[in-house]
């Protein structure tokens, strides 16, 4: 037995069942170890491909997800992907060749020093330096990534410490028993709780990372206390519930803003720093906040808790609660917020404008996705719109990339939804910018069976850049680009391939593409007039609850 042969046992062992990646020179060993393994090899048309289906897969499952590149290129290729994966607390384990340990000390072809350059973007990451220690690299790697805060780790394995012989087994993985917050801090938030005038939730990805959505729902709704969630916290709370607020996180004012402005207490719950400054919704610092999470309080100025309850998410909410008795409060003012949240999302319903509204479109999708279908989202100002306007009954419904928030992000995501959830249908919502950076992955998803549809909201330019020009400028420049056919591409990456004329059509092309065998495309132009007219509208709001 070689190392890559022990490295793919020590794979088995963690429960691996897909590894996303290229073939190269200086990972023959691990692909030809791969030959004879349970774990499915599934070649990717580029890295960063690879390392967005890790991260998929692995926010879905709770699981790393594993990408495999070689050296030089491919390494640096792979980057952004577990860049992103790190930031969104997403579990992934990234494995690179690497020339032999006998080429580093000199000027070598295609070298780099790939633990030096995974360093700032992983938790933790090593090279495999002798045979023998496989086996504890491995188990580290997996038991980092998966340990909350969760994230990226990077194994690199030379070439020829990778076909050197090696006795050794995988070692046992172990549980991690559940820790507890103090009885002291859950009697503490438990009081403020019980005094706060107009407390409003804030659940972060945080919450579904620990499956304490049930948890946090039953929390607010025994004590009637209204639930903001972040862009990846969709889901906290079912949409439908009488206490949502919806999505806050967008850098425009909306009405969840006045929420916020008018609070006494924030409870931040599973929430990460990461996921919306609390500088855009606590400027001054002035508002008491309470931490609850499976970590300590990340250092901000403005995320100062006055108690942080630390330990096992769904414990410490039940734990509160058994404790805080609000029965003598009124209901607190954000709750008021709702019937002009609502409102201004169902009045798109009946909208037949063309070319679409980016508001329709996403209400529509909405109409026809199911509870437990899965949307991923890409990066651009359709992915402002679909934070605000796409709402989820469940966890990890609707997935958006945003802690590094990386265009590319939705069709390698989309492929491993699919693969996690072969019978939820899966949507690919994607700018035409972030679809030319990663639509090659589209040949991967028709080659391994995954089946989904990929909307892309067609405006022939960078659509949020420009939002942004025109709001700081007045102007906008160097934004514009031409596209492809984008049904005749589908069509010759033996897809299909739809174009939306008019608004009505949208619903019946979506429901035909949702039907096929084979992934489908739905190019859909869009009415990005709407950016600017929300954000004047934003700046208009007058807050009164």
């Amino acid at each position: 037995m070689n190392t890559a042969e022990l490295l793919v046992r020590c794979l088995e062992n963690e429960g691996v069942r897909y590894i996303f990646g290229l073939p190269g020179e200086e990972n023959l060993h691990v692909l030809e170890a791969l030959k004879n393994s349970s774990i499915q090899f599934i070649t990717t048309r580029h890295e960063q491909g690879a390392a967005f289906m890790a991260d998929v897969y692995g926010r879905l499952t709770g699981q790393a997800g594993v990408c495999l590149s070689t050296l030089g290129p491919g390494a640096t290729n792979l980057m952004t992907g577990v860049a992103d994966a790190n930031l969104d607390g997403a579990p992934l384990v990234a494995i690179t060749g690497q020339v032999g340990t006998d080429r580093m000390h000199i000027e070598s072809h295609q070298y780099l020093d790939l633990v030096a350059m995974f360093a700032p973007v992983t938790k933790w990451n090593k090279q495999i330096v002798r045979p023998g220690i496989a086996p504890e690299v491995v188990r580290k790697a997996f038991k980092v990534a998966q340990t909350e805060k969760p994230g990226a780790v990077h194994i690199d394995l030379p070439e020829n410490i990778a076909a050197m012989s090696v006795t050794g087994e995988p070692l046992s993985k172990g549980d991690l028993e559940k820790t507890y917050a103090s009885f002291r801090s859950i009697d503490q938030a438990a009081k403020i709780i019980s005094q706060a005038k107009n407390p409003i939730i804030l659940g972060g990805n945080g919450t579904i990372r620990a499956n304490a959505s049930v948890a946090l729902t039953e929390f607010a709704t025994k004590l009637n206390i209204p639930v903001a969630n972040t862009f990846m916290g969709k889901g906290v709370i079912p949409y439908t519930h009488p206490l949502a607020l919806w999505t806050v996180g967008l850098q425009s004012r909306d009405y969840i803003s006045c929420g916020f402005e008018e609070t006494d207490l924030v409870i931040a719950i599973g929430y990460d720093l990461v996921e919306y400054s609390p500088k855009k919704w606590n400027p001054d610092g002035k508002v008491q906040i309470i931490h609850v999470g499976a970590t300590p309080a990340e250092i901000d100025s403005s995320y100062i808790p006055i108690v942080e309850v630390v330990g096992d998410i769904s414990d410490s909410l039940n734990e509160i609660l058994q404790r805080a008795d609000r029965s003598n409060k009124a209901s607190p003012g954000a709750l008021h917020l709702r019937d002009d949240i609502r409102a201004d999302y169902e009045q798109y319903a009946n909208d037949q404008e063309f070319p679409i509204k980016p508001q329709k479109l996403i209400y529509d999708l909405r109409q026809v996705m199911q509870a437990d279908d899965i949307v991923i989202s890409d990066v651009g100002a359709h992915k402002m719109w679909m934070a605000r306007h796409y709402h989820c009954d469940r966890p990890n419904t609707c997935l958006i990339s945003n802690g590094f928030a990386a265009m590319g992000f939705a069709i390698p995501g989309a492929i491993a939804a699919k693969l996690v959830a072969p019978q939820q249908q899966v949507v690919a919502v994607t700018g035409d910018g972030g679809f030319m950076m990663n639509c090659q992955e589209l040949e991967t998803a028709l080659r391994i069976g995954t089946a989904f549809v990929t909307i892309i909201f067609n405006d022939g330019g960078y659509g949020l850049i420009e939002w942004k020009q025109q709001n700081q400028f007045g102007e906008s420049a160097f934004i514009k680009f031409g596209n492809p056919d984008f049904v005749k591409l589908a069509e010759s990456m033996g897809l299909k391939g739809y174009r939306v004329e008019s608004t009505a059509d949208f619903i019946p092309i979506l429901k035909t593409a949702l039907a096929q065998p084979v992934p489908s495309v739905i190019d859909c132009r869009v009415d990005y007039r709407e950016n600017l007219l929300f954000t004047q509208k934003a700046g208009e709001l007058n807050c009164t609850i």
